[in-house]
Parts: C-alpha cells; structure tokens; sequence
C-alpha cells in the first residue's frame, strides 16, 4: 500500500506531467504557427522538477523534440537526474 508521502509525490510528478505536456503542446502550436516558441530550457526544466513522464508522452505522441538529438541528449540527462534524486529522497543516503 502507498503512503500518504508515496501520493502526494505520485499527484506532484502527474500534475508537472501535465503541465509539461501542455508546455510541449504550446511549442508545437508556436513552431507550427511562427509564434514565439518556448526555451528548449524551460521544457527541460519542467522534466527535470518531475514532468518528464509528460515530456516523454508529448515527444512521442504530438511528434515534437523526438528527433532533434541534442535536445534529447540533455532531455535523457535531466531525466537521470532526476530518478538519481527520487532515489535519494525515497532512499535516504543510508545505502550509499
């Protein structure tokens, strides 16, 4: 069973997920229409605080940041950042 710590950071990652997802979307829209786009940095930035399940699903499925490889370079780092400190958060540093 999950603790209440376990949901609040399930409900904290979905709901950066989401607005990543959306960030995402909002890009699109802005390259497909020549309006101001957003910072590769600030997508990469919402994925690395928690949305990068969003991230991941708005590459995949709206098709947007999947093919450009250094951005996907740094997307991978950050999402390795970031399962490194869950681990820690979760964890502790006991282990290391």
């Amino acid at each position: 069973m999950i603790d209440q710590a376990g949901q609040t950071l399930g409900a904290f990652y979905a709901c950066v997920s989401i607005v990543c997802f959306a960030a995402y979307a909002l890009d699109k829209r802005a390259a497909r229409t020549g309006r101001r786009r957003t910072p590769e940095r600030t997508l990469l930035l919402l994925g690395l605080i928690g949305g990068w399940p969003g991230a991941f699903l708005a590459q995949r499925t709206l098709r947007h940041k999947s093919s450009k490889t250094s951005f996907l370079i740094w997307f991978w780092l950050t999402v390795a950042l970031n399962a490194g400190l869950l681990v820690l958060l979760v964890r502790g540093t006991d282990w290391l």
